[in-house]
């Protein structure tokens, strides 16, 4: 690897040497821009170099000046008008008149196997573009997608390198994948964490299942379609995107300080039955240790990226190169990634073209310890880092118990785990264009990774309870081979007020995994490259591996009909099949879908009319599946554990239980999803706004069938396909884009998306899912599924008040004073599993987002605003108690100390009794609006640039996350999870706000 990015650098810095051949023969070219209609001047016209992103802007007046290639081509783009290139040709001048754009729908959205223009789409497509994408501070393309796009949740993770999660019109699986399908340049993927966010050109996300029919069984969580960055006719041009910056926490939980924790333990004593001695004879003890402030940090980010792309009449070429360098909040957590891509395209003669697209990644992390976040808000600031004498400070010294028993510091300086990972994908193709009307095009693909994570614990002693007798060597690696055939044949053909497309394909794919677990003790350190599981002791070595193999095979076609461009049609169909279905009567699936359009705004009794610039309305219905459903869990399995081991003479005799029932064949979850929309232009399209209905059922999908315990089952329940999952909401989106006399350009868009997720028809009955026990120590389960409510709701006791005295807590048997009062809903005088409610909804109601842009002569300003609103998180940091964990300093100031001091906070006795249950005190509300991004740019003058043979230097300041506003009293309501365990806020690694400075050059 090292010396493919060496030879690489070699060929950047060749490419850099070669350019000023051409940058020599560059000419100052100067003008002026009107009005098509009025003939007046038009400032801020942007003025681009055909294939680069160098350009300028015109002035008050609408002149510009500008140095380019003789041979160059200028694009002229301005809000409100037709676009307009001009052929340089040796003219030193070159004056345009614009003529204003009365349909702002011609612009091409990329959908499925092809591309359309909007006008022309029946389906719900939200857009996003490359230059917006490169404007945000995310190393993660999808990150950058926050905000932007109606009906698109985003939820993303402050560890470096980690992939955010993505929710496209609400969850509609419990046991199946829930990510959407990633297509890039053609290929198919579950992750795009490989992609450098300056490769990309745009982004499409098909949110309604027409769009996604034709994608079938992998498409029942959405399409993201990417396409990258293609090199375009030209001179050499080589781009540098480049930035430096730090990462800070936000909204850092103020823990309880030595003095006040020695209080709280105390007090807790001071409560249990019978009331145990004070732990602290003096609580006086100080601040202590804040374990946030000894492992946390403000983290260094290094982001860079060089691009060369060009081409002739016959061929065009892109290569680009990227190298990320992020910090982790949590010391010595460290990401780097490196990345490669080349694509070229060639015109063989007129009808043959042929071309590829390959990248490569290589990315090494230094890991943090999974549980570092939860120990920092356990741990004991009564105990310090270290002592006088330089050993680890021990929690066992201070009789602190299991809840705190660990030091941070020593959890973080031992623990030793990298994870490295290989990548290489890419495609090749061929399109051939005959008979005037027809284009073939072959495609074939692949994506072969590889991940290891090695995890080495030496042999030591921090404290009585961290420590290892033994040193032990783990290796786990994923190796994955993917390939993709696709065959298309597309017949488009246009004749009087007819526009006719047909699309025919076929597809073959085959995922293979192979996963290897493997272990060794007492591997000896002598340095990072020497460890190997063959120095270790050959009788502890342990070796686990196993493997998925699945093929699919499909077939699609698709007729997209447009007549006068006023009435629309689109009808498709897809036949799938699945191997890892084979041997039922599911192995073939179709998918079909229909949509149609009706641009009124055409009509001719529309042409008089002044209100509408455009309108549409469209409708579509179409069918999608989900195969990520459990792989093979039909195998009966036997349990051969200690337990059944039998002693006859003296012998050890293994035995062997079946305690699983093997659950019926499982298939693909279907789901069926109409949308409805309309699309508004106003002022000649200066204003557009887009509504959106949407129903969509999940049918089939996999829930849970109770057994009886007597059966002898581990489980009492096992998985099927019998329950129906319905998300069904509303989008908005409004985009406002203007230009003021004074040269201001700008643009204002808002979106906000209304969903409502809830389970329909179990065949089974009532029978509810019970998850959520991560990170609580009370023994419940603090989220439940059941028909006719939204998935993974929080469940648990309603808070009514504390309770004041011993005497009041006396009719509520298991209660005593300082305890939390419960509901009795059931009315029979206790308190049991049978009052348990509705406490909360991980998944949010309302998503939104606010993105404005503006540009004013030099200066570039873009805005963007994000949130979610009517959403629930579980505080389980706060509720997870085994003893004598640390408590926030809110509790500290809030809590129960005696009859009248609050009615609201519990006693600091939170672990006993039921205080820990889950209830209403630990759900809180979620709702958050934060400062998603905000950067500010300038634009040297062309005057200064072109001296340095340049044609564009801009430089940046952009912060990221810098304002978030929200009620919750931990690190960010930001939290993710799995359908059914989603909104737990446990060992969660915390956001950041980042703040950075950056320069984009052209040459």
């Amino acid at each position: 690897m090292k010396r493919i990015f060496t030879r690489i650098s070699v060929l950047a810095a060749f490419c850099l040497l070669t350019i000023n051949v051409a940058l020599a023969q560059n000419i100052t070219v100067k003008g002026k821009v009107i009005d098509g209609g009025d003939k007046t001047p038009l400032p801020g016209v942007s003025i681009l170099i055909k294939g680069t992103q160098g350009g300028t802007q015109t002035d008050v007046n609408g002149s510009y000046s500008l140095s380019v290639p003789a041979n160059a081509t200028l694009v002229f783009n301005f809000v409100g008008y037709t676009a307009q290139e001009q052929a340089v040709n040796n003219q030193t001048t070159i004056n345009v008149s614009l003529a204003p754009s009365t349909q702002q729908l011609e612009q091409v959205v990329v959908v499925g196997y092809g591309t359309q223009r909007k006008i022309d789409v029946t389906g719900s497509v939200g857009t996003v573009k490359g230059e917006d994408i490169s404007k945000q501070a995310s190393v993660n393309p999808v990150s950058a997608l926050q905000g932007k796009v109606a009906g698109v949740s985003i939820t993303n993770n402050g560890s470096p390198g980690s992939s955010p999660q993505i929710t496209i019109r609400g969850t509609s699986t419990i046991y199946g994948k829930t990510g959407p399908l990633y297509v890039v340049d053609g290929v198919w993927y579950d992750d795009i964490n490989f992609l450098n966010p300056a490769d990309i050109a745009n982004i499409s996300i098909l949110k309604d299942a027409s769009s996604q029919s034709i994608y079938g069984i992998r498409a029942a969580n959405g399409v993201v379609l990417v396409t990258t960055v293609k090199g375009k006719k030209g001179t050499a041009v080589i781009n540098y995107n480049g930035s430096v910056g730090i990462q800070k926490v936000t909204n850092q939980v103020e823990m309880a300080n030595a003095s006040e924790y020695a209080t709280l333990v105390n007090e807790a004593y001071a409560l249990r039955t019978p009331p145990v001695a004070p732990l602290f004879a003096n609580t006086n003890l100080g601040e202590g240790t804040n374990w946030y402030d000894q492992v946390l940090r403000t983290a260094m980010v290094n982001n860079h990226q060089l691009s060369i792309s060009g081409g002739t009449e016959k061929s065009t070429y892109n290569f680009s190169l990227g190298y990320l360098d992020q910090d982790g909040l949590v010391k010595n957590n460290n990401y780097k990634r490196y990345t490669v891509r080349l694509a070229n395209d060639y015109q063989i003669f007129e009808p043959l073209k042929i071309g590829y697209n390959v990248a490569g990644t290589y990315s090494k992390s230094k890991d943090a310890p999974s549980t570092i976040f939860r120990a920092m808000y356990a741990a004991s600031p009564v105990v310090p880092v270290f002592n006088a004498d330089g050993s680890y400070g021990d929690p066992n010294a201070f009789n602190l118990g299991n809840g705190s028993n660990m030091n941070p510091q020593a959890t973080l300086d031992f623990f030793n785990q990298n994870t490295t990972k290989y990548k290489i994908n890419g495609n090749v193709y061929a399109e051939l264009k005959f008979l005037k009307n027809f284009t073939f095009k072959t495609s074939i693909g692949g994506d072969f990774g590889q991940e290891e994570v090695r995890g080495y614990v030496p042999k030591y002693k921090a404290t009585n309870t961290q420590l290892s007798t033994v040193s032990k060597l783990d290796i786990d690696r994923i190796e994955n081979r993917n390939w993709l055939v696709e065959n298309t044949l597309t017949f488009d053909k246009k004749w009087d007020d007819h526009s006719l497309t047909v699309l025919a394909g076929q597809t073959a794919q085959r995922n293979k995994m192979y996963t290897i677990n493997a272990d060794a003790q007492n591997v000896p350190y002598s340095s990072e490259g020497d460890l190997y599981l063959a120095l270790g002791d050959a009788a502890s070595r342990s070796i686990i591996d196993k493997g998925e193999l699945s093929t699919f095979s499909s077939y699609f076609a698709r007729v997209n009909y447009s007549y006068k461009n006023k009435y629309l049609l689109n009808a498709s169909i897809r036949r799938d099949g699945a191997s890892q279905f084979f041997g039922s009567d599911n192995v073939w699936g179709n998918f079909p879908s229909i949509g149609a359009g009706w641009v009124i705004s055409n009509e001719e009794f529309m042409k008089n009319q002044n209100i509408f610039s455009n309108l549409k309305l469209r409708g579509s219905w179409g069918k999608v599946g989900n195969a990520g459903v459990p792989f093979n869990p039909s195998t009966q399995t036997v349990d051969q554990t200690a337990a059944l081991i039998a002693i006859f003479g003296g012998i050890p005799y293994t035995g062997a239980s079946i305690r699983t029932i093997v659950p019926p064949t499982l298939f693909w979850e279907r789901s069926a999803g109409t949308d409805i929309g309309l699309e508004m232009g106003f002022l000649k399209n200066r204003l557009n706004i887009e509504l959106d209905y949407y129903n969509r059922k999940t049918e089939q999908a996999i829930f849970d069938i109770p057994v009886l315990g007597s059966l002898g089952t581990v489980n009492s329940s096992i998985i099927a396909n019998q329950a129906d999952i319905q998300n069904r909401g509303f989008e908005f989106l409004a985009t406002w884009t203007d230009k003021t006399s004074g040269g201001l350009t700008y643009s204002i868009s808002g979106n906000l998306g209304i969903n409502n997720n809830k389970v329909l028809n179990v065949t089974s009955g009532a029978n509810p899912i019970y998850k959520g026990g991560a990170g609580l120590t009370s023994g419940y389960l603090s989220t439940r599924t059941v028909n006719n409510r939204p998935i993974g709701e929080f469940y648990g006791y309603q808070v009514v008040g504390i309770f004041q005295t011993d005497a009041e807590a006396a009719a509520w048997p298991g209660f005593k004073k300082g305890d939390f009062k419960y509901a009795d809903i059931n009315g029979d005088g206790a308190i049991d599993l049978r009052d348990r409610v509705v406490l909360g909804n991980p998944n949010p109601k309302f998503t939104y987002g606010l993105n404005t842009n503006f540009a004013y002569k030099n200066f570039d300003l873009t805005l963007d605003i994000q949130g979610v609103a009517d959403v629930s998180v579980f505080n389980a940091n706060l509720s997870s108690r085994f003893g004598n964990e640390n408590y926030t300093k809110d509790f500290f100031d809030h809590r129960w100390t005696g009859p009248g001091t609050s009615n609201t906070y519990p006693s600091a006795d939170l672990a006993g009794g039921l205080n820990n249950a889950p209830n209403s005190f630990y759900v809180e509300k979620g709702d958050y609006i934060r400062l998603r991004n905000i950067q500010l740019g300038y634009s040297l003058p062309a005057s200064i640039v072109n001296k340095w043979k340049m044609q564009r230097l801009r430089v940046f300041l952009n912060a990221q996350n810098a304002i978030n506003i929200f009620g919750y009293k931990g690190f960010s309501p930001e939290v993710g999870g799995t359908p059914t365990n989603a909104g737990i806020d446990t060992n969660v690694y915390p956001l950041f706000a980042t703040y950075n400075f950056g320069v984009n050059v052209t040459f």
